[in-house]
């Protein structure tokens, strides 16, 4: 009898040790005798020790952080890249079965793709198509980690680092453009003055009672102006008068 309640209580012991739990956010891939069985899903399942063996698989969305590389662009220019790539396990077989250490095969596969993608563009493609860049390094990747069992969900580049050089000729080449700006901006500026001035003349010429309006106008300004300078104003006859007189006389 004695011997019978210790066998009960071996057995109890290995099922209560063969009990395993695999949480929600996790799935288990089981062994038997070393061969692949099948897949546990979340909640309790029976893994009996010696022949039978499982290792529990993280399906959340993973954030990997890719070491900053050294890469040169297309046209030759010396940077350094970083990036984070998004992903998460679909088929957890695979990630086990498939490749030995998916989190460094992952990695190692992003800095790859990454310094690649990079000297395929120019310095102002990568700065300014950095979401174009971003999503074709994400296509790229997560179509090679397919066979893993793993999904890329985005790829994002941090941050772009510049030699001290091209940071000074980038600031060169951004202040030579302000100020082509502002002579362009000035130059139409004075275009469009001119233009109105030629057609204020215009309408004056059409019209000398604006003009001895215009001077009158012209007069007040002035006289609000607290200065010592004297003016007289002639209409414009009296000179024309004086010119015709010069010409009889000369004749």
């Amino acid at each position: 009898m004695e011997i019978l309640y210790v066998v009960i209580a071996v057995v109890v012991l290995i099922v209560l040790a063969s009990i395993k739990q695999v949480d929600e956010y996790e799935r288990g891939v089981k062994f038997t005798l070393g061969k692949y069985s099948r897949v546990l899903n979340p909640g309790w399942h029976l893994v009996f020790p010696i022949f039978q063996s499982y290792r529990k698989i993280d399906i959340r969305t993973k954030a990997v952080d890719v070491p900053e590389q050294d890469a040169i662009t297309k046209d030759n220019v010396s940077i350094r890249i970083n990036a984070v790539i998004y992903y998460k396990i679909f088929d957890a077989s695979k990630a086990i079965l498939e490749v030995e250490n998916f989190y460094y095969a992952v990695s190692q596969l992003a800095q790859t793709t990454m310094r690649n993608a990079v000297g395929e563009v120019s310095l102002d493609e990568l700065l300014s198509n950095r979401e174009i860049i971003s999503k074709k390094i994400c296509e790229i990747i997560d179509k090679a980690t397919d066979p893993w069992g793993i999904k890329v969900e985005n790829v994002e580049l941090k941050d772009v680092s510049l030699p001290e050089e091209m940071k000074r000729v980038i600031a060169r080449v951004a202040e030579a453009e302000r100020e082509k700006q502002a002579v362009i901006t000035k130059a139409h500026g004075e275009v469009e003055a001119s233009n109105n001035l030629a057609t204020a003349a215009a309408k004056l010429a059409e019209n000398p009672i604006a003009v001895h309006l215009r001077t009158l106008e012209t007069l007040n300004d002035l006289s609000s102006d607290q200065s010592n300078t004297v003016i007289f104003a002639l209409p414009i006859d009296i000179l024309k008068a004086f010119d015709t007189y010069n010409k009889k006389n000369s004749k």
